[in-house]
Parts: C-alpha cells; sequence; structure tokens
C-alpha cells in the first residue's frame, strides 16, 4: 500500500473534512481503499494461520466506512480521518452480541499506527460474563497477564474508563480486582508508522495480533448467555 500517499489524504481530509472536498478527492480516496481492501485480504490470510476461525472473514465486512455517523454526536464533520479494520470469525466488527473479540488496526493521518485485539466496551451482559468468568478462572487469566508475547507487544490491558469501585456483586478483595473493574478487555499499542516500508505493515500487524491471541483464545471460552 502506497502508506505515503494514505497518511497525505488523511492529512488532507482531517483539515478539509466536508462533503465537497471528498466528492472532488473521490477518486484519491477510491484508490487507497482497494489498496485498503488488499491489504486486509492478505491480512486475514496470515492471521489464519495461528487463527484458523478468522480464515473465512470478508474483507469488505472488515474494514470500516469512512463515513460517520453524526445524528448523535456534537461532532458534525461527516468522515473519519483514519482507515480501519476489524476481524473477527463472524464478520461483526463491533462488540455486540455475539462479536466476541476482535482483531482491530487503525492509521491516522500523522502516522501513527494503532492496533490490538480483544473486547472493548462490550455490552452489560457480556461485561458481566468476562468479569465472572476472572474469578472462576483466576488461574487462567493470571497466565494471561504474564504472557511474555502479550507483554512484550502491549504491557497490559488498555485501563480507560476503569470503574471506581468494584462492580456490583465482586468481592473487593479478589486478586484480579483491579481487572475486574475494567470495561473493556483490550490489547493496544500505537506505534510509528514505516512509511518507508509498507511490505512490512502486513507482517507486523501479524506478529502482533499473534501476541495477542492468548487473550483472544481466553476470551472466546467465556460463556455467551441469553441475555446477549
Amino acid at each position: 500500500m502506497h502508506l505515503r500517499d494514505l497518511t497525505q489524504y488523511l492529512t488532507e481530509l482531517k483539515e478539509n473534512n466536508s462533503r465537497p472536498w471528498f466528492i472532488m478527492n473521490k477518486p484519491r480516496y477510491d484508490i487507497l481503499r482497494e489498496e485498503f481492501h488488499a491489504v486486509v485480504s492478505e491480512l486475514i490470510r496470515e492471521l489464519a494461520k495461528f487463527d484458523r476461525q478468522v480464515a473465512a472473514c470478508d474483507p469488505k465486512k472488515a474494514m470500516f466506512r469512512i463515513n460517520r455517523d453524526i445524528r448523535f454526536s456534537n461532532d458534525k464533520t461527516p468522515y473519519k480521518t483514519r482507515f480501519s479494520a476489524g476481524i473477527a470469525p463472524n464478520d461483526k466488527r463491533r462488540p455486540s452480541a455475539g462479536a466476541g473479540p476482535t482483531y482491530y488496526f487503525q492509521i491516522e493521518g500523522d502516522g501513527t499506527l494503532g492496533f490490538g485485539a480483544g473486547e472493548y466496551l462490550p455490552p452489560s451482559p457480556r461485561l458481566k460474563a468476562i468479569r465472572e468468568h476472572i474469578v472462576n478462572d483466576a488461574t487462567g487469566f493470571a497466565k494471561i497477564l504474564k504472557n511474555k508475547h502479550l507483554r512484550a507487544t502491549y504491557r497490559s490491558l488498555l485501563e480507560e474508563d476503569r470503574l471506581q469501585r468494584p462492580p456490583k456483586s465482586f468481592d473487593a478483595s479478589h486478586e484480579h480486582i483491579e481487572y475486574i473493574k475494567l470495561k473493556s478487555f483490550f490489547a493496544w499499542t500505537e506505534v510509528p508508522l514505516a512509511l518507508n516500508k509498507p511490505d512490512e505493515l502486513v507482517p507486523q500487524l501479524a506478529r502482533g495480533f499473534e501476541d495477542a491471541f492468548a487473550l483472544v483464545t481466553w476470551l472466546r471460552g467465556v460463556p455467551y448467555t441469553n441475555e446477549e
């Protein structure tokens, strides 16, 4: 993929976030979108080498639209200023019912590559199920936290929006109570995009996602409930 062209386009889009500018530059977007589709397709093939459950994932369904939903947002700019994709076995990219853990990455106009895996802000029934699974499988969860590959790439789980107090019905003295307070169970990192080495993008993402595979596997073991 022409990463310099992509970051330049995203930078200009951020500065000119309007429908007239987007329409005028639609040919550029179409080329970049097609290149991004090729990246996602290749990445799915690489992920399938260690996670067969994503082998049938549809690249087009994995790619997020650039249009923003502005109906309930104070930000009325019509377009996102990133290219992003979420890869999951059932083609559900968002933490909706049944989505389960997802491999996600995004490219920003400033040259930042962000990637990670897990479940980001799952709905309440699913979040409760994950928390209960931590209690029921404290030893298994501890192994995830100590996993050398996960720690090397991500250090720990995403801690934004952590609860100040233990959720209702959970013992405040539990050994993993600080993790039980989390609202997401997602490993995440951001690194500079190697603009001069576009061929390294897919291998880099595949290695990073493989380092989070232990977390993905553990989350897949969380029972789903009828509430979801």
